[in-house]
């Protein structure tokens, strides 16, 4: 028995059918392949600024302690002047009030 045009057509738009299907099957593979070299690529990003920023904290700190250590410096330089130009400002006040009864 001859094919009837519609087994025809019916036939052609199966074999596009399955064709359609497996271009989009190939493509999900393609995504996923993509979404797993995304995530690679992000994981790998995430540990370099971690690191970066291991690194700047590091550094602050380290500028933190020497700035906190010579703040300390001068402060003591500057208490250590105060309180000797008292003390010589008394020792003066002291001196003149007795040598001068």
């Amino acid at each position: 028995m001859p094919a009837s045009p519609i087994d025809d057509r019916m036939a052609r738009l199966e074999g596009a059918y399955e064709q359609v299907s497996q271009r989009l099957m190939n493509i999900d593979v393609r995504f996923d392949a993509m979404d797993r070299k995304i995530d690679l690529l992000r994981d790998a990003l995430d540990k370099k600024i971690d690191a970066l920023g291991a690194k700047i904290d590091q550094r602050i700190t380290a500028l933190d302690a020497k700035i906190d250590g010579k703040i300390d410096q001068r402060f003591m330089w500057t208490v250590g002047v105060v309180v000797t130009t008292w003390l010589t400002t008394i020792a003066t006040t002291i001196a003149t009030t007795y040598l001068h009864h």
